[in-house]
């Protein structure tokens, strides 16, 4: 990118995406407690996350509890866990990878097309964390809104949408902006790249000397043939009298341009 302003702002939107996707993670908040019962009383709220459960009833702090097994869980929460983790990963590893192509950096010099590279594989591995993101994110949605409206289901056991799937969605936004930023704005096609040819002061070259010009011999002159006037009959006759006779010359009426 030649603008390392832009550079710069891809560089903040990911790292709020790395924040956002770190909070989502962490926070219990995935699957809550939905009060869809004819009763208005609420005495305790349950959340459901990636790592533990969490119940709070009223005027009493949250209470949380871990997972005890990892193989109990369902495949989706199991699923969920580890793309969460490779998007965090990913993430990282592709904003500690744009830090050596950026503009203001002094790791890569005297080389534009090397730190085009470097950006352009920052921000593909930033789009896959999008991706890592959106996919348990969305997944989790999904059953949430199908057992929602399954008939089959009690009210105690319908749950909504928590406050970090919304987290998730909004870090995997960001993350896909950060990621176009590094890559879309870096891909050049060769016939557009300006290069830059350095020469060597000690490279070996042959000076040819600056051969004078000399004069045209007169024989070397070509004469062009000039155009002969050509005659043209005249309407109107001519008052030249000729020189041998008193009367007008028969060539009076032709006239010489």
């Amino acid at each position: 990118m030649a603008n390392s302003a832009l550079e710069l702002l891809g560089l903040l939107v990911t790292l709020i995406g790395l924040i956002g996707v770190a909070a989502s993670t962490g926070m219990p908040m995935w699957r809550v407690t939905a009060f869809i019962g004819e009763n208005i009383i609420v005495f305790e709220t349950r959340y459901e996350g990636l790592w533990m459960n969490c119940f709070k009833q009223a005027d009493i702090r949250m209470q949380c509890k871990v997972y005890d097994s990892l193989l109990a869980l369902p495949p989706d929460l199991q699923a969920a866990r580890g793309l969460m983790c490779c998007a965090l990963a990913l993430g990282g590893l592709g904003v500690l990878v744009s830090l050596l192509g950026l503009q203001c950096t002094s790791c890569i010099r005297n080389n534009d097309r090397a730190k085009r590279i470097v950006l352009i594989i920052a921000g593909s591995m930033i789009l896959l964390s999008c991706i890592c993101v959106l996919i348990p994110v969305s997944w989790t949605g999904h059953v949430i809104i199908r057992d929602f409206y399954n008939p089959l289901l009690l009210d105690a056991q319908r749950r909504e949408l928590g406050e970090a799937l919304y987290i998730g969605w909004v870090a995997g936004a960001f993350l896909f902006a950060g990621g176009c930023m590094f890559t879309c704005c870096n891909i050049q096609s060769e016939d557009r790249d300006p290069r830059k040819y350095v020469y060597s002061r000690d490279s070996d070259y042959l000076a040819y000397p600056p051969t004078p010009i000399q004069p045209l011999q007169p024989q070397q002159l070509v004469l062009l043939p000039q155009a002969q006037a050509q005659p043209v009959l005249s309407r109107h006759p001519s008052t030249n009298y000729s020189y041998q006779s008193r009367y007008p010359s028969v060539r009076s009426g032709v006239a010489y341009l």
